[in-house]
């Protein structure tokens, strides 16, 4: 709770080593990836969430693409799928695109809070108050070469810097340093969970896996349908122009007592089982006990009365709006 709150009033400092970093360069990198990924590219000096697709048009991955403005892109996602995606790439890699695998040469950090440029301002002498939501570019951070890129998935004004991994013990003291008198606060990733259910923001394994598709999952206002074709497109168009998904990501608040659903406790409606729990917690900020759910979509309408198994013990839940706290994205 006090990690949580520091991070929505001041400024919070999370170790993000523990992402997937990808390096796409050659003369064919930007059409490779726009076959590969589902998305819209981003422009230069910007970035883009990314659902890349099965032929089945199910998920294989939720995915951020870099453009640096150099040549080089960056993929981004889940770490433990490290090993999984780079088969993915290779079974689909062309002449003119070369992808590496950055897993043991960068780590990095998130700032992110309202102090948060203060922060990083105190340490570079590049715009970087002038990098908008979405923006990415290189920085000096003091005497550390980063990749910058404004974005936070706690739902506020944030940053992530990505560093060479022999810098990082030096970026650490540095952001620590500047944000002394700022507030700041290292966090951990039980407090990002709260954050990001606040936000409504899904994760890899939890909301997104390989057996959902983006209709399913709201991944689908991400897809650029009026792009060529792309791997996944006829099986996503299936589903957008036919019948749409049976289930829906929805959230929840639930009347919990003194525990909070975690994942995969069933979802009831009127005794009859109508979805599960994909993850859940405590929003310290709001007050409230959270869940986010697939259920059924007769049921994912906004004020649907439902109830969830918490510990063994059923208590009652509501379907609410998407991001209870910000919902219109002032913060970040």
């Amino acid at each position: 709770g006090a990690e949580c709150r520091n991070v929505r009033e001041k400024v919070g400092l999370l170790d993000i080593s523990g992402f997937s970093r990808y390096e796409v360069t050659g003369p064919k990198a930007e059409s490779w990836l726009n076959r590969l990924m589902a998305s819209k590219l981003p422009k230069p000096g910007r970035a883009r969430l990314a659902p890349m697709l099965a032929p089945s048009g199910r998920l294989q991955g939720d995915l951020t693409v870099f453009n640096w403005g150099d040549g080089t892109w960056w993929i981004m996602g889940s770490y433990y799928l490290r090993a999984w995606h780079m088969r993915w790439f290779n079974s689909h890699l062309e002449d003119g695109v070369k992808v590496r695998d950055l897993g043991e040469d960068i780590a990095g950090f998130s700032l992110a809070g309202p102090n948060s440029l203060k922060v990083i301002g105190k340490l570079t002498d590049g715009d970087i108050a002038a990098l908008p939501f979405m923006g990415c570019g290189q920085f000096d951070i003091g005497l550390v070469q980063a990749r910058v890129a404004r974005m936070s998935v706690a739902g506020e004004l944030g940053y992530e810097i990505n560093c060479r991994m022999g810098d990082h013990i030096a970026l650490r003291r540095m952001l620590l340093g500047a944000g002394a008198d700022l507030g700041i606060g290292e966090y951990g990733f039980n407090a990002l969970l709260s954050l990001r259910l606040e936000k409504s923001f899904g994760i890899w394994s939890a909301e997104f896996r390989q057996e959902y598709t983006p209709g399913m999952t709201g991944m689908d206002r991400w897809i650029d349908w009026e792009k060529g074709d792309f791997i996944g497109r006829e099986a996503a168009l299936a589903e957008r122009d036919g019948n749409g998904p049976a289930k829906h990501l929805v959230t929840l608040e639930v009347d919990a007592g003194d525990a909070d659903a975690s994942g995969y406790e069933p979802v009831w409606a009127d005794g009859r089982l109508a979805g599960f729990v994909t993850s859940g917690g405590y929003g310290h900020t709001v007050g409230k006990s959270l869940a986010m759910a697939l259920v059924d979509r007769e049921y994912a309408g906004e004020g649907t009365a439902l109830s969830v198994h918490v510990v063994g013990v059923e208590r009652a839940a509501r379907v609410i709006a998407p991001s209870p706290y910000d919902p219109q994205g002032k913060a970040m």
